[in-house]
Protein backbone atom coordinates (compact mmCIF):
# COMPACT_ATOMS: atom_id res chain seq x y z
CA UNK A 1 0.00 0.00 0.00
CA UNK A 2 3.05 2.35 0.74
CA UNK A 3 4.89 1.61 -2.21
CA UNK A 4 1.52 1.98 -4.21
CA UNK A 5 1.16 5.70 -2.70
CA UNK A 6 4.92 6.58 -3.06
CA UNK A 7 4.63 5.96 -6.70
CA UNK A 8 1.54 7.64 -7.42
CA UNK A 9 3.23 10.88 -5.37
CA UNK A 10 6.28 10.22 -7.63
CA UNK A 11 3.66 10.50 -10.96
CA UNK A 12 2.32 13.43 -9.57
CA UNK A 13 4.86 15.37 -8.51
CA UNK A 14 6.46 14.55 -12.20
CA UNK A 15 3.37 15.80 -13.77
CA UNK A 16 3.72 18.94 -12.21
CA UNK A 17 7.47 19.75 -12.64
CA UNK A 18 7.01 19.07 -16.21
CA UNK A 19 3.89 21.85 -15.94
CA UNK A 20 6.68 24.35 -14.06
CA UNK A 21 4.29 23.80 -10.85
CA UNK A 22 7.07 22.29 -8.16
CA UNK A 23 6.04 21.11 -4.94
CA UNK A 24 7.53 22.56 -1.54
CA UNK A 25 9.92 21.31 -0.41
CA UNK A 26 11.38 18.33 -1.61
CA UNK A 27 12.25 16.67 1.74
CA UNK A 28 10.63 13.40 1.83
CA UNK A 29 7.68 12.77 3.74
CA UNK A 30 7.95 10.07 7.01
CA UNK A 31 6.00 6.54 5.99
CA UNK A 32 3.88 7.32 8.71
CA UNK A 33 2.61 10.96 7.01
CA UNK A 34 1.89 9.56 3.32
CA UNK A 35 -0.25 6.63 5.08
CA UNK A 36 -2.20 9.45 7.17
CA UNK A 37 -2.60 11.89 3.85
CA UNK A 38 -3.93 8.45 2.03
CA UNK A 39 -6.10 7.60 4.59
CA UNK A 40 -7.70 10.98 4.94
CA UNK A 41 -8.29 10.79 1.29
CA UNK A 42 -9.60 7.70 1.90
CA UNK A 43 -12.09 8.59 4.39
CA UNK A 44 -13.41 11.78 2.31
CA UNK A 45 -12.01 14.36 5.11
CA UNK A 46 -10.44 16.44 2.85
CA UNK A 47 -10.63 17.95 -0.99
CA UNK A 48 -7.02 17.87 -1.10
CA UNK A 49 -5.24 15.85 -3.48
CA UNK A 50 -2.70 13.25 -1.54
CA UNK A 51 0.18 15.38 -3.02
CA UNK A 52 -0.60 18.77 -1.54
CA UNK A 53 -1.53 16.66 1.49
CA UNK A 54 2.21 16.02 1.52
CA UNK A 55 3.06 19.24 0.15
CA UNK A 56 1.86 20.69 3.33
CA UNK A 57 3.54 17.77 5.42
CA UNK A 58 6.75 18.86 3.96
CA UNK A 59 6.51 22.58 4.68
CA UNK A 60 5.44 21.83 8.72
CA UNK A 61 8.68 19.91 8.67
CA UNK A 62 10.51 22.47 7.17
CA UNK A 63 9.74 24.53 9.54
CA UNK A 64 10.38 22.81 12.71
CA UNK A 65 13.57 21.88 10.69
CA UNK A 66 14.38 25.32 10.56
CA UNK A 67 13.64 25.99 14.36
CA UNK A 68 10.80 28.74 13.42
CA UNK A 69 8.74 29.86 16.68
CA UNK A 70 5.16 30.50 16.56
CA UNK A 71 1.90 28.84 15.54
CA UNK A 72 0.74 27.05 12.73
CA UNK A 73 -2.65 28.64 11.74
CA UNK A 74 -5.48 26.45 9.82
CA UNK A 75 -8.20 28.94 8.48
CA UNK A 76 -11.03 27.13 6.76
CA UNK A 77 -10.84 22.83 7.22
CA UNK A 78 -14.14 21.15 6.07
CA UNK A 79 -13.82 17.93 7.83
CA UNK A 80 -10.60 18.44 9.33
CA UNK A 81 -8.27 16.27 6.69
CA UNK A 82 -5.26 19.14 5.89
CA UNK A 83 -5.47 19.52 9.28
CA UNK A 84 -4.78 16.40 10.92
CA UNK A 85 -2.50 15.91 7.99
CA UNK A 86 -0.07 19.47 9.64
CA UNK A 87 -0.78 17.88 12.93
CA UNK A 88 0.98 14.49 12.41
CA UNK A 89 3.70 16.41 11.34
CA UNK A 90 4.73 19.24 13.93
CA UNK A 91 6.30 18.65 17.61
CA UNK A 92 3.24 17.99 19.96
CA UNK A 93 4.00 20.76 21.79
CA UNK A 94 3.81 23.47 19.25
CA UNK A 95 0.15 25.24 19.06
CA UNK A 96 -1.60 24.88 16.20
CA UNK A 97 -5.50 26.95 15.74
CA UNK A 98 -7.78 25.65 13.45
CA UNK A 99 -10.27 28.12 12.48
CA UNK A 100 -13.84 27.45 10.66
CA UNK A 101 -17.52 28.02 10.89
CA UNK A 102 -18.07 24.35 10.92
CA UNK A 103 -20.92 25.00 9.21
CA UNK A 104 -21.87 25.85 5.47
CA UNK A 105 -19.65 28.32 4.24
CA UNK A 106 -20.80 31.87 4.29
CA UNK A 107 -21.48 33.52 1.01
CA UNK A 108 -19.74 35.40 -1.51
CA UNK A 109 -19.39 38.94 -1.15
CA UNK A 110 -19.57 41.91 -4.24
CA UNK A 111 -15.70 41.29 -4.44
CA UNK A 112 -16.12 37.79 -5.85
CA UNK A 113 -16.85 37.20 -9.66
CA UNK A 114 -19.71 35.34 -11.16
CA UNK A 115 -17.61 31.76 -10.52
CA UNK A 116 -17.66 32.00 -6.62
CA UNK A 117 -21.28 33.02 -6.93
CA UNK A 118 -22.71 30.47 -9.26
CA UNK A 119 -20.70 28.09 -6.79
CA UNK A 120 -22.26 29.55 -3.91
CA UNK A 121 -25.94 28.89 -5.65
CA UNK A 122 -25.07 25.46 -5.85
CA UNK A 123 -24.13 24.96 -2.19
CA UNK A 124 -27.18 26.96 -1.13
CA UNK A 125 -29.43 25.00 -3.25
CA UNK A 126 -28.38 21.65 -1.59
CA UNK A 127 -26.82 20.50 -5.11
CA UNK A 128 -23.33 20.33 -3.60
CA UNK A 129 -21.67 16.70 -3.66
CA UNK A 130 -18.43 15.55 -2.10
CA UNK A 131 -16.47 12.75 -3.20
CA UNK A 132 -17.55 9.13 -3.16
CA UNK A 133 -21.41 10.08 -2.25
CA UNK A 134 -20.57 11.60 0.88
CA UNK A 135 -22.77 14.30 1.95
CA UNK A 136 -21.13 17.77 1.52
CA UNK A 137 -19.19 19.02 4.82
CA UNK A 138 -21.71 21.98 4.74
CA UNK A 139 -24.63 20.04 5.25
CA UNK A 140 -23.23 17.35 8.00
CA UNK A 141 -25.35 17.93 11.24
CA UNK A 142 -22.15 18.44 13.63
CA UNK A 143 -19.19 18.95 11.74
CA UNK A 144 -16.93 20.07 15.09
CA UNK A 145 -17.91 16.76 16.94
CA UNK A 146 -17.01 15.29 13.61
CA UNK A 147 -13.44 16.87 13.01
CA UNK A 148 -12.57 16.69 16.56
CA UNK A 149 -13.51 12.34 16.19
CA UNK A 150 -11.84 12.36 13.36
CA UNK A 151 -8.37 13.47 15.13
CA UNK A 152 -8.58 11.57 17.66
CA UNK A 153 -9.48 8.60 15.24
CA UNK A 154 -6.30 9.20 13.88
CA UNK A 155 -4.61 9.09 16.99
CA UNK A 156 -4.21 13.14 17.29
CA UNK A 157 -6.34 13.87 20.23
CA UNK A 158 -6.60 17.68 20.19
CA UNK A 159 -6.20 18.01 23.58
CA UNK A 160 -2.79 15.81 23.86
CA UNK A 161 -1.46 18.09 20.82
CA UNK A 162 -1.76 21.00 21.62
CA UNK A 163 -4.39 21.64 18.67
CA UNK A 164 -7.75 24.20 18.84
CA UNK A 165 -10.40 24.01 16.91
CA UNK A 166 -11.68 27.48 16.81
CA UNK A 167 -15.50 27.87 15.72
CA UNK A 168 -16.58 31.15 13.97
CA UNK A 169 -15.99 33.61 11.23
CA UNK A 170 -12.86 34.35 10.60
CA UNK A 171 -13.78 38.22 10.78
CA UNK A 172 -14.81 37.45 14.98
CA UNK A 173 -12.58 34.64 15.87
CA UNK A 174 -9.00 35.04 13.88
CA UNK A 175 -7.49 37.02 16.80
CA UNK A 176 -3.71 36.64 16.27
CA UNK A 177 -1.58 37.30 19.95
CA UNK A 178 1.78 35.67 18.79
CA UNK A 179 4.45 34.62 16.05
CA UNK A 180 3.35 32.88 13.37
CA UNK A 181 5.18 30.08 11.77
CA UNK A 182 3.26 28.87 9.16
CA UNK A 183 -0.70 29.25 8.02
CA UNK A 184 -2.81 27.39 5.37
CA UNK A 185 -5.33 29.74 4.21
CA UNK A 186 -8.59 27.94 2.40
CA UNK A 187 -11.23 30.59 2.45
CA UNK A 188 -12.22 30.21 -0.80
CA UNK A 189 -13.60 34.07 -1.78
CA UNK A 190 -12.55 37.25 -1.49
CA UNK A 191 -13.23 38.64 1.94
CA UNK A 192 -12.50 35.62 4.03
CA UNK A 193 -9.09 35.24 1.90
CA UNK A 194 -7.97 39.22 2.86
CA UNK A 195 -8.99 38.85 6.37
CA UNK A 196 -6.67 36.08 6.76
CA UNK A 197 -3.70 37.80 4.66
CA UNK A 198 -4.67 41.15 7.13
CA UNK A 199 -4.75 39.14 10.36
CA UNK A 200 -1.96 36.88 9.87
CA UNK A 201 0.95 38.56 7.91
CA UNK A 202 1.86 41.03 10.77
CA UNK A 203 3.09 38.14 12.81
CA UNK A 204 4.52 35.81 10.45
CA UNK A 205 7.89 35.48 11.39
CA UNK A 206 10.93 35.93 9.19
CA UNK A 207 11.31 32.66 6.68
CA UNK A 208 7.34 31.78 7.57
CA UNK A 209 4.77 31.09 5.07
CA UNK A 210 1.53 31.35 4.65
CA UNK A 211 -0.06 28.58 1.54
CA UNK A 212 -2.80 29.69 -0.16
CA UNK A 213 -5.02 26.88 -1.45
CA UNK A 214 -8.01 28.60 -3.38
CA UNK A 215 -5.44 30.76 -5.87
CA UNK A 216 -5.74 29.01 -8.87
CA UNK A 217 -9.47 27.91 -8.28
CA UNK A 218 -11.26 31.01 -7.31
CA UNK A 219 -11.13 35.16 -8.77
CA UNK A 220 -12.25 36.68 -5.40
CA UNK A 221 -8.83 34.49 -3.83
CA UNK A 222 -6.73 35.53 -6.52
CA UNK A 223 -7.89 39.22 -6.35
CA UNK A 224 -7.32 39.46 -2.63
CA UNK A 225 -3.90 37.85 -2.62
CA UNK A 226 -2.79 40.04 -5.78
CA UNK A 227 -4.03 43.47 -4.14
CA UNK A 228 -1.92 42.25 -0.60
CA UNK A 229 0.91 41.60 -2.12
CA UNK A 230 1.38 44.58 -3.76
CA UNK A 231 0.89 46.35 -0.43
CA UNK A 232 3.30 44.34 1.44
CA UNK A 233 6.87 43.73 -0.47
CA UNK A 234 7.81 42.18 2.84
CA UNK A 235 6.12 39.18 1.59
CA UNK A 236 7.63 37.15 -1.19
CA UNK A 237 5.58 34.75 -3.68
CA UNK A 238 6.24 31.57 -4.67
CA UNK A 239 4.06 30.35 -7.64
CA UNK A 240 3.84 26.82 -6.54
CA UNK A 241 1.29 24.18 -7.19
CA UNK A 242 -0.11 26.14 -4.56
CA UNK A 243 0.31 29.76 -3.69
CA UNK A 244 3.34 30.44 -1.82
CA UNK A 245 3.45 33.63 0.86
CA UNK A 246 7.24 33.71 2.52
CA UNK A 247 8.21 36.55 4.94
CA UNK A 248 11.52 37.90 4.26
Amino acid sequence: MLRARAEKQARELALLRKASLDVFPDAPVPERIQALAGAVRDEGLTYLEEMHLLSLASCVLEMERAGREGLVIEAGTARGGSAIVMAAAKAPDREMRVYDVFATIPPPTEADSEDAQERYRTIAEGRAVARDGQTYYGYRDDLLTEVTDSFARHDLAIADHRVALIEGLFEETLRVDGPVALAHVDGDWYASTMTCLQRITPHLVPGGRIVIDDYHMWSGCRDAVDEFVAEHPELRVEMRAKVHLVRR
